[in-house]
């Protein structure tokens, strides 16, 4: 039986400070951001996509994105902690106002390990509960798709590890844009394939995003006025 799990990353956010937020709570999306969301879920529906589920991270930017489908295919919009953000020990830091602050001796501990990484949350703890979140949703609505609405670095290490790389990586080689989905297609309980689309791609060149990744978004700096 067929299942698909689209996991897609959220829209832009509101965030004229460029800091980098994480799990903070009260970031929404901008306007382009919701219309980002829009725009999955027209494309999804015309396009002849059946979404039977959706799950969302429950940080506001995550439920903002994933409702327009949910509202689309008449189903209930639910909420996964295990698709939530990567926790980061530079959640706060406005690190695009001044990025050369990174380099800064008070932060030299943190990178004692990137391959773990040490300053934010391991790879390793991604990858387990990320597949946990998967593997419940293809056994809820198996036969049918999912949207699954999360954020870059999670998405990308599931990736990672469905395509058996390294999950040290560059983050400046991340292909997750904002409002991107990752397409899981799974025979029963066996992946066979892994697919990667933008269906809101032309709304990018008009995006601020401050997070690293493959992206035709520019880098948000923050706004002083």
């Amino acid at each position: 039986m067929q299942t698909t799990i689209h996991v897609m990353r959220h829209g832009e956010v509101h965030n004229p400070t460029a800091i980098l937020y994480g799990r903070r709570p009260g970031f929404r999306l901008s306007t382009l951001g919701q219309r980002m969301a829009q725009r999955v879920a027209d494309v999804l529906k015309e396009s002849g996509h059946e979404i039977t589920g959706v799950v969302a991270s429950p940080l506001l930017r995550a439920q903002q994105t994933a409702a327009p489908t949910a509202r689309a295919f008449n189903v209930p919009l639910e909420s996964d902690s295990r698709l939530i953000e990567a926790w980061n020990s530079f959640e706060g830091v406005a690190v695009n106002k001044n990025r050369a602050m990174l380099a800064h001796p008070k932060y030299w501990k943190r990178y004692i390990n990137p391959f773990k990484p040490s300053w934010s949350e391991p790879y390793a703890d991604l990858v387990q509960r990320m597949t946990a979140a998967v593997s419940d949703a293809l056994r809820k609505y198996e036969g049918g798709e999912v949207l699954m609405v999360s954020h870059q670095l999670p998405i990308w290490t599931l990736r990672s590890f469905a395509e058996n790389r390294p999950l040290w990586h560059d983050p400046r080689k991340r292909e997750c844009a904002l409002a991107s989905l990752t397409s899981f297609q799974f025979d029963g309980a066996t992946l066979q394939s892994v697919t990667y689309w933008e269906p809101a791609a032309e709304l990018l060149e008009e995006a601020a995003d401050m997070v690293p990744g493959t992206s035709a978004a520019e880098t948000a700096v923050a706004d002083d006025n």
